[in-house]
Formats: structure tokens, sequence, C-alpha cells
């Protein structure tokens, strides 16, 4: 009888618990309990968060001064700014005006990574030839169309290297319109007739006016060695080469190369620029001399219209004159001098193009760049339209970032400045090569041994420190050596082939 009962009892007690058991997986089964796995605190359901998208930040190298204390906090009001619009930063490495040749051929020879770099026309068919910038043919009208239509077309077949683009270019004023720029309180002090002053010998009497009313130690046309005279040799078409020795005169119709410091003219403008020098016009320390004072009494520029009151503020000079003497003329080297290329090597090469879209598009960006930190050095008059500048400390060169054409206009300047360069660019004649660029892939020897000679004698030359007369045969003879007819023959056969 004792026995029944147990036997009733254990049978009870299993179909509890089997009745338990698949209470418990039916209400668990759409948890991780279901699962015979033991539940911890760390097995809780968690809500999925999405990855971050990286923020890739890209180095930018550019020209400029010396660089002021709020530039790391106006570049980081960039990055806030772009970092929301595309997803990019920007860290902008800036090579002062006086090493700029050396670093940027340190960063290329060695291959120091980078993202985009400023180029001109001096270097980026040599960067070309070593392979250090993108082919972004395909890429800019892909990714950038924005980019691709702002630019006219005859500005972009300005930078191609065999038919192919290997920068952007700055859509700017884009032809050559060459200024003198006088400092007025010597133009009225001396009674200078600045409007009818067009060549170098009709500077000979006013600078020699200016030397002898301020003295032995006023120098009235200071120079440094990277610069000289700027546009000394203009009328020269150096074919994209860089190299002042080789190159056609702009209105030859025969398209003939030559040796550009043997020409007459050229020869008699170095003499008279070694006169000035003997004489105390150009300041003695101008072949070493790297950096510009501010405050010159007269210099030469490549400008348009307005430029002079940004060099106003920067010089903090009362009133400049600025009066064209040459140009505007297209060339393709005119096209090239400013240029903004893409690293072979930039693991962001769309980010990149995306960014110097956003530059050429953006109002905002534009002016972030050309003037620095809002309301530390500019503040806008009107919207992005004008701006007032308020420093003169901002160190980068407007005119190596991108297109002038959304730029603002700084108080003071033409209100219509930018639809006067417009004009400039509809008037400018063109050289008799427009359009051809020098292909030196075969000829890199010869080119890299040329401008070791003219380095070796250029700052001296080109700053009137030194005599013309002896020193143009024994440059010239070391040009020769070094493989100059090799590339005037070079380029003689190119130019015959590209125009017929």
């Amino acid at each position: 009888m004792k026995l029944k009962k147990s036997w009733k009892l254990v049978s009870a007690l299993c179909i509890l618990t089997l009745l338990v058991t698949a209470l418990a997986a039916c209400s668990g089964s759409n948890s991780p309990s279901a699962t015979n796995e033991p539940q911890t605190a760390t097995d809780a359901p968690k809500e999925t968060e999405a990855p971050s998208k990286e923020v890739p930040t890209l180095v930018w190298w550019l020209i400029g001064g010396q660089v002021p204390n709020n530039f790391d906090k106006a570049v980081e009001a960039m990055n806030a700014y772009t970092a929301e619009k595309i997803g990019v930063k920007i860290d902008i490495k800036v090579a002062s005006w006086g090493e700029w040749d050396t670093k940027i051929n340190t960063i290329v020879n060695t291959g120091e990574p980078f993202d985009i770099m400023f180029t001109n026309s001096g270097k980026y068919s040599k960067q070309v030839a070593m392979g250090a910038f993108a082919d972004i043919t395909d890429l800019v009208q892909s990714e950038t169309p924005d980019l691709y239509k702002l630019i006219p077309e005859k500005v972009w077949d300005g930078t191609k290297i065999g038919g192919k683009y290997y920068s952007v270019p700055t859509y700017k004023d884009s032809s050559l319109t060459q200024y003198w720029v006088y400092d007025d309180q010597y133009v009225q002090k001396y009674n200078i007739d600045i409007n009818n002053i067009k060549t170098l010998q009709d500077l000979d009497g006013p600078l020699r006016s200016i030397k002898a009313g301020e003295g032995k130690s006023f120098y009235p046309l200071p120079m440094t060695q990277g610069e000289g005279l700027n546009g000394f040799f203009n009328n020269y078409d150096d074919l994209t080469l860089g190299f002042a020795p080789i190159g056609v005169r702009t209105d030859d119709g025969s398209r003939t190369v030559v040796s550009v410091l043997e020409q007459p003219d050229i020869m008699a403008n170095l003499k008279l620029l070694h006169q000035w020098y003997q004489d105390g016009i150009i300041n003695p320390d101008a072949p070493t001399k790297t950096e510009n004072d501010k405050g010159r009494p007269f210099f030469a520029a490549q400008a348009f219209p307005g430029a002079e009151v940004s060099w106003q503020i920067n010089d903090a000079v009362e009133k400049y004159d600025m009066v064209q003497h040459f140009g505007p003329i297209y060339t393709t080297s005119t096209i090239q001098g400013s240029l903004n290329a893409i690293s072979a090597n930039s693991k962001y090469k769309k980010e990149a193009l995306k960014y110097l879209e956003l530059v050429n598009t953006d109002p905002k960006l534009r002016n972030m760049l050309a003037f620095g930190e809002l309301g530390v050095d500019y503040n806008n008059v009107d919207g992005e339209k004008v701006i007032e500048r308020i420093s003169d400390t901002w160190p980068l060169a407007a005119y190596s970032q991108g297109t002038f054409f959304n730029l603002a206009v700084t108080k003071g300047a033409p209100v219509d400045q930018w639809d006067q360069v417009k004009k400039l660019n509809d008037a400018a004649t063109s050289s008799t090569v427009l359009g051809f660029a020098l292909d030196i892939a075969n000829l890199q020897t010869e080119v890299a041994n040329c401008q070791a000679v003219w380095d070796k004698y250029k700052y001296e030359l080109i700053t009137g420190a030194s005599d013309p007369e002896k020193m143009i045969p024994k440059i010239t003879d070391e040009l020769k050596a070094a493989g100059m007819d090799t590339i005037m023959q070079a380029a003689q056969e190119q130019i015959n082939n590209y125009f017929n």
C-alpha cells in the first residue's frame, strides 16, 4: 500500500517537472535563455551602434609668409566647417617664399607623404615626369563635375601633359597682366609721370631721382633673389619648362626656339639692371635676400585691378599706384601659374578632389582660406561678398588656393573687381605657342643638368649683381655642355609636330 502511494507521488512530480520545462521553453523561445547556455548580465540584448565614419585629414602644401599665432585656430574653424559639409579636414603646411623651391623639391624627391600640393609651371612638368602627381583626367569629371564645369576648357587644356590632367588649375587672372607698382608718396614727392613709363629704360630717370633724393642707404628698387624684377622674361614663352634660358618670343609667328639670354632685348635689360645695382638703386644683398621688406617704394608684379588694396594693408602703405605696362596675354605657363595637384600616392584622391571642389565653389571656405580667422583677420561687410581686413598677418597667398570668382572683394577695392579680371582674360592675346607644353620625359637628364647650371648663376644675374657681358657667354657655354642644344632641338621638333 505504501509502495503504490510512493509511485503516484513520483509520477506527479515527473508530470509537474515536464510542465514547468515546457512552459519555460514556450515563454523564452525568443530570448537568449531559450538556449541551454546559462544567462549572465553581459548576455543582455544590446543596441547596435553604427560605426563612426572616418574623417580623413589631408595634408596640403601651400606657399606663404610667416605663420601667425592664430593659424591653428583659423584652420580648426575651416575643419569644423568642411567636416560637416563633405567629411574632410585639412592640415595646411606652409613653405615660405624663400624656402619654397628647396622644400617642394625635397618633398617630391624623397617621397614625403602629402595629399595636395600647390605647384606651378616652373615645377609642374618636371614633377609629373617624376610620377609625383595623380592622373585625375577621369576622376575630376566623374567625382567633381561642378569643379570641372566651373573652369573653362581653355584653362583645363593649359594644364594637360600628354593629353591628361594632373592638376586643378586656379581659375583667376589666368592670362598675364604686368604692372608697375609705386608708393604714392614718392610719386608725389618726385613728380613722377607714372602713366608714360612702359619700359625699363623709361624707369631709369624716376628711379635715379628717388635715389638722389632719399640718400645712399635707400634703395628705390629693392629685390629678392628668387624674384629679381618680376616679369623680366615676359616676352618669351618658356614652353612650361620653368627655365628662362630657353623659349619662343610670344609674338613670333615662326615659333622659333631661341637661347633667351643671348637675345638683344634681354641683354640690354640685364645691362641696365647691372648698372642700377652698381649705382645703389638695387639693394646690395639682393642675390641672397629671401624675403621682401614691407613698404617697398617700387616693385613689379603680375596683378589685376584692385590688387593694390591688399598690398597696402599687408605693407602698411597709405597708397600704392598701380599702372599696367604689359599684357594681358595667355601662355600655357600663365595658365599653369597656379595649380593644385594630388599626390600619386595619396590614399584620399577622391576626398582631395572633393575638397578642392568645395574651395572653388563655396564662398565661405574660400574666404577663410584667403583671409584667415573671421573676427580676427577679417570681418564680413556684405555677407560673403565684401570683407574688411583687420590684420596683416594672414600668411597664405590667395592666388595659390582656388578661383577668384567666388572670393570676396576686399573693402576699398572695386566692387566689380572680379568682373574686371574676367574682362582681362577675355581681352588677352595669345602666345603663338599657346596650348603647347614641352614633354621632357626623354629630356630629364639634360633638363636637370641645365637647371643646375642656371641655379648657380641666376640670382646674381637677375638681380643685376653680375655683369651680363661677362656672365652670359660663360653661362651659355656651360648650358650647352649640359645639354641645352638637345633640349632646344627636341622643343623645336615637338612644336613643329604640335602645330602641324
